[in-house]
């Protein structure tokens, strides 16, 4: 079984999108397209890990740097 990092959470869509300055339904297309991580369902409710977004955000630094 993984380890389970102690600084990951989930995060709702509200929290996603103040975090990366996105709206809801660019994040959604974004997912669509394969660019964002998909979220986690939990029954209806959709939730992200906050160490992914997180990872995105710093991958889209880095592809600014290259």
């Amino acid at each position: 079984m993984e380890q389970v990092n102690q600084l990951d959470r989930l995060l709702k869509i509200a929290e996603v999108s103040n975090l990366v300055g996105l709206g809801k339904s660019a994040i959604y297309d974004m997912i669509t397209a394969g660019s964002f991580p998909a979220p986690i369902k939990i029954g209806c409710a959709s939730r992200w890990s906050l160490l992914e977004v997180v990872q995105w955000i710093e991958d889209r630094k880095r592809e600014r740097a290259a």
